[in-house]
């Protein structure tokens, strides 16, 4: 699992340590991962009592969380007020318009790309998107991370193991060279304002993030079947649970 978040440091700290924990607890307890359906419920549960409470506040911080496991790859919406949503792109925090507007024309070309290079492609074309005009993305100011199916009971027959880890150095710069340059772009450093997270189907998800604070950020996920926008039948921690 990863996330990028878009609001308080602080809080996404004590959010992401408790998610931690969540996990930890379902993997001694029962001797299996938790589902991601489970984990966007919990959270989102978890904020929205902050909202009813008296002496408490909300949650300053907005994520995308993104996974997978027995079901395949996840793609969640968490923000503030307590609400979780599953999609299959999703742009989060200042200047992400531009990234949603991006995902929305082109959703056709990845809801179903099984090849991941293209998927993340397109995270940092959305990425770019939250940039001024004529500047481009740079490896210091970018971080990509690919998360996939584990490496223990919850790997299917047949599939690669792929944790959570980070595309960093020459692996990053393979992707920057590749993107088309922009009309009349400019050769300056820009600093990367957005997160994007991708999943692809039957691959590995993959997360992008910039900037903490008030970054923008961007999401994508393929899957068969896809709609633009919010996938059908999940709410609130998503429908999709595993007994």
């Amino acid at each position: 699992m990863g996330i990028g978040f878009a609001g308080l440091t602080n809080d996404a700290r004590v959010l992401s340590n408790w998610m931690r924990q969540l996990a930890l607890s379902s993997r001694m307890t029962y001797s299996r991962p938790l589902p991601l359906s489970r984990v966007a419920g919990a959270l989102a549960d978890r904020a929205q009592l902050n909202t009813m409470e008296y002496g408490r506040r909300p949650y300053g911080v907005g994520f995308l969380v993104a996974g997978y496991d027995a079901l395949g790859p996840h793609l969640y919406e968490f923000s503030p007020v307590g609400t979780c949503f599953e999609y299959y792109a999703m742009s989060l925090g200042a200047r992400s318009q531009s990234a949603k507007t991006y995902l929305e024309r082109r959703i056709d070309e990845y809801k179903e790309e099984t090849d991941l290079d293209k998927v993340v492609m397109h995270g940092l074309y959305a990425l770019r998107e939250t940039l001024q005009q004529g500047k481009e993305l740079e490896p210091a100011s970018v971080s990509v991370a690919v998360v996939g199916p584990g490496s223990d009971g919850d790997v299917a027959p047949g599939t690669k193991p792929q944790k959570f880890r980070l595309v960093e150095g020459e692996e990053l710069k393979r992707y920057l060279d590749k993107m088309e340059k922009r009309r009349n772009a400019a050769n300056v450093n820009a600093p990367a304002t957005a997160a994007a997270a991708t999943a692809a189907t039957g691959q590995p998800s993959a997360a992008e993030t910039g900037a903490a604070g008030d970054s923008a950020g961007t999401a994508t996920q393929g899957e068969s079947g896809a709609q633009p926008g919010q996938q059908p039948g999940d709410g609130s921690g998503g429908d999709r649970m595993e007994e």
